[in-house]
């Protein structure tokens, strides 16, 4: 009896949570077409990419978030069993820097403190911030990824720093599959989508 009762008291014990789903951006092979272009375009100046910010969302936070635009656009909401590897400003800021590094030197800002400026002169500086990353549902069956972010191209000298240019990117993919797998590709691709974009437009500045 003492056995039976044990055996049964084990049986109503509650059951561990379900492990979240972990995703990142995936391993983004770099095609050759592109490994050439890195040759083509190695006299462009380096860059420094300093750390991305983040607006909205906590400091740190990993959660994979989504809107009910057709409910309440301006609810921003974590899926319970699904994140990201890293905080999304993290995960795009390396997106970023890999895309710029195949066509230049990319430095961090601790790396440019250690440099001597070129006839008082220093490398461009590009500021970032991640303004919104979710995935937006304007209806139950459709939604997209949707990443926007804030950058700022300035020219760095031994007097300060003067504004080059900033612009507003938006990139939007519709994702696949309305759930946490369908958001985090159309995310990742969105996300590949705004730094070819963002890469260009520092180029076109002359930086």
């Amino acid at each position: 009896m003492i056995l039976a009762g044990l055996i049964a008291g084990c049986s109503a014990l509650p059951e561990p949570p379900p492990r979240a789903t972990v995703y990142d951006f995936g391993s983004g092979p770099v095609p050759a077409s592109q490994i050439a272009q890195v040759a083509q375009d190695a006299t462009l100046p380096p860059l420094i990419l300093l750390d991305m910010g983040r607006n909205g969302a906590p400091e740190g936070s990993a959660a994979l978030h989504y809107r009910l635009a057709y409910a309440n656009d301006q609810q921003l909401l974590p899926y319970t069993h699904a994140r990201w590897s890293q905080p999304p400003a993290a995960l795009l800021q390396q997106a970023l820097r890999e895309r710029l590094a195949r066509q230049r030197i990319v430095l961090t800002g601790q790396e440019a403190a250690t440099m001597q400026p070129d006839k008082g002169r220093l490398p461009g500086v590009l500021r970032v911030q991640l303004e919104e990353f979710s995935q937006v549902f304007d209806s139950p069956e459709s939604s997209a990824g949707l990443v926007r972010v804030r950058a700022m191209l300035s020219d760095a000298a031994t007097a300060g720093e003067t504004i080059v240019a900033q612009q507003v990117f938006v990139a939007r993919v519709p994702a696949t599959t309305a759930d946490a797998a369908g958001g985090a590709r159309a995310l990742a691709a969105a996300s590949a989508r705004l730094a070819d974009e963002l890469a260009e437009w520092v180029r076109q500045q002359g930086r």
